[in-house]
């Protein structure tokens, strides 16, 4: 099954909603403070990878939120960047925040699982500039943008 259809389907896995910039800007904000703490943080890996990976998927859902799409489940939340938003993002951003995700989860819930220092620096030194054309995609998403991600969601 399809990554989109099983999100569909599932409790809180992905659905439409009405467009909220409120809301938008909040996640904004909270992508920031992420970022904030993951420089705060330099040297301890696992909350460093931890902050940096919020403060891309949280500066991501801002987008989400602005589009009018709801999402509680993170790789859902990827899936629909991957299918809706591809016009916006290279192959490299969607990389690079599915590894981060994994990249948390290994360090956060297991202590036998090791982090190259290579994916390491990779996320440390991409969550600033994902956050950056996270901004500028809010910018530049208009009303007509808006709903034609919309009218490619629907069907």
């Amino acid at each position: 099954m399809d990554k989109i259809e099983w999100c569909l389907k599932t409790k809180k896995g992905i659905e439409l909603v009405e467009s909220n910039n409120n809301l938008s800007k909040a996640y904004l904000k909270k992508a920031e403070n992420s970022l904030r703490a993951a420089s705060v943080l330099k040297n301890n890996k696992e909350w460093e990878i931890t902050s940096c990976y919020y403060a891309m998927y949280f500066s991501l859902y801002s987008i989400l939120t602005k589009i009018g799409i709801k999402c509680e489940i993170h790789s859902c939340t990827i899936s629909f960047m991957q299918h809706f938003l591809h016009k916006y993002f290279l192959p490299e951003d969607i990389d690079l925040i599915e590894r981060s995700q994994k990249a948390r989860i290994d360090t956060q819930y297991y202590s036998d699982r090791n982090i190259s220092e290579e994916l390491y620096k990779k996320i440390t030194d991409n969550a600033a500039l994902f956050l950056v054309k996270c901004k500028e995609l809010l910018h530049i998403l208009d009303e007509t943008s808006i709903n034609n991600i919309r009218r490619e969601f629907k069907r």
